[in-house]
């Protein structure tokens, strides 16, 4: 039986749980004993799905001690010898398992989207050379194997419940910390395109018209995305790409304007209600893939239904 370690990043609990899908790909479901560790917090999210619940407790470690952290998290492996480590591709997640396959002498692979099995051989797949070709990544070395995944790539689902234990562990090897927090301000939260329910994507169509993606998002309280087109033309931030090289996403709506649909965009795409394209090439990949397909002029297609949505508004509040 194998024993598998994820890390519960308290900032975002739920992709730290579809860490569980992974193994399960992995190991075949059953087939693992799943360890949860978190940090000063009792992972509740978590019960009924995992093995054990490890409270890594110490009040001298800050979230923001990654050093420590890591030090807690390597005590815990040299304890119980896991197979593999999984980490969520989260902020402090990109940070902490660099940090610790380092310690362990490991290797890591890190934006894990994809698990396969080759030959007997376990394949972590990343995108590699900024999303253009998929990489496949075999572990011939030591265990544990390593890797940080994707958000919002995988999702965990499962309708047994677990008899899951706490433990709580009380790290010995922890360091006085030299980080000082000097000054803290509020920072205003920024949107990002994986919490949108709908999503007005351009493509290379809409290239000299895509400010006009604006019109249609504000009238349908959405938020605008780009393929990775537009963004190498310099007319949108990478922040909001959809693709390999971007972010995945899983909106109630994607409204695809001008976009042809390459593998690298369809990568981003994960358990999306309902698609409409709108392209003037009825063939295009992403075409396939719409519950609703309309053949035309993505711009035109813009401003005929904000004008629409816009009189239907004024219909129903008596033109106020």
């Amino acid at each position: 039986m194998k024993k598998s370690l994820i890390f519960l990043d308290h900032e975002n609990i739920q992709n730290s749980i579809d860490l569980l899908a992974v193994i399960d790909l992995m190991y075949g479901k059953g087939n693992s004993i799943t360890y949860a560790a978190c940090l000063n917090h009792q992972g509740s999210e978590a019960m009924g799905l995992v093995d054990h619940i490890v409270n890594i407790q110490d009040d001298r470690i800050e979230n923001h001690d990654l050093i420590n952290l890591t030090n807690g998290l390597e005590e815990l492996h040299r304890i119980y010898a896991f197979d593999s480590i999984l980490i969520p591709a989260t902020h402090t997640g990109r940070m902490l398992a660099p940090r610790l396959s380092m310690r362990l002498h490991v290797g890591l692979v890190a934006d894990v989207t994809a698990i396969e099995h080759h030959n007997g051989n376990l394949e972590m797949v990343r995108p590699a050379f900024s999303g253009k070709i998929m990489a496949g990544i075999i572990n011939r070395g030591r265990l544990p194997v390593m890797m940080s995944v994707r958000q919002n790539v995988f999702n965990y689902n499962s309708a047994e419940t677990k008899e899951t234990s706490r433990i709580v562990f009380l790290p010995t090897n922890i360091q006085p910390s030299t980080i000082q927090l000097l000054e803290s301000k509020e920072k205003e939260r920024s949107l990002d395109i994986r919490d949108s329910e709908i999503l007005i994507s351009g493509g290379g169509g809409v290239q000299d018209n895509f400010h006009c993606l604006d019109l249609l998002a504000n009238e349908l309280d959405a938020q605008v995305s780009a393929s990775r087109r537009i963004v190498d033309s310099g007319l949108a931030s990478r922040r909001i790409q959809v693709g390999q090289s971007g972010k995945t996403v899983s909106p109630r709506l994607y409204i695809a304007l001008g976009i042809y649909g390459s593998l690298q965009h369809i990568e981003g795409l994960n358990n999306v209600e309902n698609i409409i394209s709108v392209n003037i090439d009825k063939d295009a990949p992403i075409c396939s893939l719409s519950d609703i397909v309309v053949v035309g002029d993505a711009v035109e297609f813009i401003d005929q239904l904000v004008e629409k949505i816009r009189k239907n508004r004024n219909i129903e509040t008596g033109g106020k």
